[in-house]
């Protein structure tokens, strides 16, 4: 059985709820590996008066701190971001077979006095690569060609020369043919009309397509139609411009079992596609499990060499 290092996320969100209440389930599918301090872990259990499981293995790591329920620190983000660091060292040192995280606090990060806006950010800085943010599930998922960076720096982004890599990037991480690429501005420009952005998406769609031989990536696709029915039926992939350009539909139509995987990380890392839940930590709201055992599921296909997004 295949060992999975969980990176428990902020202990002052919902984080070690969903890692106690879906252990037995997570059990059945891999050797879980806890990324947590001992105490915090016996206080948090404590505080959502949950039993810490006799067969709960742990890396002890991180220092302890007050668990403020739905509360930003940098104590907190700290602590996060220790769970994170170790996990991915567990993984580089092949002691574990994958890494999958519970949600963090990016205000907290800042707060600790760390420059990364997410895992995927510090994935890639960790690892010297340039991870790349996947979302879904079975029935579709996004491909984020820009995430954590404010709106108004997206279009200087988006240029053939840095785009089209990323396409064959893609196409190398998922061996998929028909990918979709949608457009930035509204009616994916109108030619022109409303902004030029799409003609350097459309130079770099042709430019990978003429390098793999063949029309793999089709677009780029008016924003406000890409996700209907029918293109839904048509494509399974489709790369996005920017985060909530993917984040909206997806979260709209499966919010509870779609899941965060990155691509050209070189190791495996899933997660779950949700936040803290501040609102409801530690108030016995019974958070959903469903995205991070996708997430656990997915992690140990991967691992065994297996397609993407089969869960």
């Amino acid at each position: 059985m295949k060992k999975i290092a969980i990176s428990i996320g902020d202990l002052n969100g919902i984080g070690l709820e969903i890692a106690l209440r879906a252990h037995d389930e997570v059990k059945k599918l891999c050797q879980p590996i806890y990324c947590i301090n001992e105490n915090m872990l016996g206080w948090g259990a404590a505080l959502l008066g949950l039993d810490v499981p006799l067969d709960f293995e742990i890396r002890d790591c991180g220092k302890v701190f007050e668990i403020e329920a739905g509360v930003c620190s940098a104590e907190a983000g700290e602590s996060s971001y220790d769970s994170f660091i170790t996990a991915v060292a567990l993984a580089k040192s092949n002691e574990v077979s994958g890494i999958v995280t519970l949600p963090i606090n990016k205000e907290s990060w800042a707060m600790a006095g760390l420059e990364y806006k997410g895992h995927t950010d510090a994935l890639s800085d960790l690892l010297g690569c340039e991870a790349i943010m996947m979302l879904g599930c079975e029935e579709m998922f996004t491909i984020l060609y820009t995430h954590h960076i404010p709106l108004c720096d997206v279009p200087h982004e988006i240029k053939a020369k840095k785009l089209k890599p990323f396409l064959l990037k893609v196409y190398e991480e998922l061996g998929e043919d028909k990918i979709a690429v949608l457009g930035l501005n509204p009616h994916a420009g109108d030619n022109g009309v409303i902004g030029g952005e799409e003609e350097e998406i459309k130079k770099a769609i042709a430019k990978a397509n003429h390098f793999l031989e063949r029309e793999v990536f089709i677009g780029p696709l008016v924003p406000d139609m890409a996700f209907t029915k029918a293109n839904r039926e048509k494509f399974r992939y489709f790369v996005c411009m920017y985060h909530d350009q993917g984040l909206i539909p997806l979260k709209a139509l499966y919010f509870d079992e779609s899941i965060n995987v990155s691509l050209n990380a070189g190791v495996v890392r899933t997660s779950v596609d949700h936040g803290t839940a501040f609102d409801i930590a530690y108030k016995d709201a019974h958070p959903s499990i469903l995205s991070y055992v996708n997430a656990i599921k997915e992690a140990v296909k991967l691992a065994n060499g297996k397609k993407l997004l089969t869960f």
